[in-house]
């Protein structure tokens, strides 16, 4: 429904920064935007901009007005916006490599949009931020290790907010705390079960002995986001349970191939977990006999 509080653009630039976590809320876009501005205000104005140019290009170029006010347009430019802001910082280049980023990214959420209209078709998630991120990566100096930190009750507190502040690639607990607060108030079933994922992470991260990545948030974030993405199934907690598991041995994989994960691995996780239940599924369909299959509201 429009807010007669909030103009249409701003709604859509805030479910924007709320999409990120798959919801469409936007208090919750709000909280995600300030948690940008106070935990890394110099990302800010380069997520800012990511996401007003997926905006405008998807106006610009006629994009149904539904999904530009579910923010589905700009969330990819706003990580690349992230990303950019991380690598590229205080160049000349950054502002047009982000709204060509934010533009491009609109037309591939499009693209993919258009093609999978079917419910049995596999979201596009973040999938255009990591392609584009892994093209502009190729370019950019490697980024520095996360500095050690001490194993202590403190920090294992603050690590499962680290994973979920790790989403939008920002450090620190208060940044994830407003993430976690916005999700309580968009889905307070999500939000458990985004810190559920972030907690598994951080559980088989500490497993080595290299514990930066696990306290960090950097082993939390992409569990966080398999189990948001697969949490709206109520009656079958095995699929999160199954994603988290997924994306967790998923991700060394990309280090071994020299590619940051990004969110790599919670793409693949959920594509791999709705593309075995549907199989399964139709499975069971063939298998069943036809005069069941006839007579089961289910089955037909």
């Amino acid at each position: 429904m429009p807010n007669p509080h909030c103009p249409d653009w701003a709604t859509a630039l805030l479910n924007g920064f709320s999409q990120i976590f798959l919801q469409r809320h936007p208090l919750c876009g709000l909280l995600c935007l300030l948690a940008i501005l106070l935990g890394a205000p110099a990302l800010f104005a380069g997520a800012l901009l990511g996401g007003v140019a997926g905006l405008l290009t998807a106006q610009r170029r006629g994009y149904p007005k539904a999904d530009r006010q579910a923010g589905l347009f700009s969330y990819n430019g706003i990580l690349l916006g992230l990303l950019l802001g991380l690598t590229l910082p205080g160049s000349i280049l950054l502002p047009p490599l982000v709204i060509a980023g934010g533009g491009l990214g609109a037309m591939l959420t499009q693209q993919w949009l258009k093609r999978t209209r079917s419910p049995r078709s596999l979201p596009a998630y973040t999938a255009p931020f990591v392609g584009l991120g892994w093209l502009l990566l190729a370019f950019a100096t490697p980024s520095a290790s996360p500095p050690p930190a001490a194993l202590s009750l403190p920090n294992l507190l603050a690590a499962p907010l680290n994973g979920l502040a790790q989403v939008m690639l920002l450090d620190g607990p208060w940044a994830g705390a407003l993430i976690a607060l916005g999700l309580l108030l968009a889905n307070r079933r999500a939000a458990g079960w985004a810190l559920f994922g972030s907690v598994a992470g951080l559980g088989f991260a500490l497993l080595h002995p290299d514990h930066a990545a696990a306290l960090s948030g950097l082993a939390g974030y992409n569990p966080a986001l398999v189990a948001l993405a697969l949490s709206p199934q109520h009656r079958r907690p095995w699929l999160p349970l199954a994603g988290i598991l997924l994306a967790i041995l998923l991700t060394p994989g990309f280090g071994a191939l020299g590619l940051a994960p990004l969110t790599a691995p919670f793409i693949l996780a959920c594509w791999l977990v709705q593309a075995s239940r549907r199989t399964w599924h139709q499975a069971c369909l063939d298998a069943a006999p036809c005069a069941l299959r006839g007579n089961h509201p289910r089955l037909r």
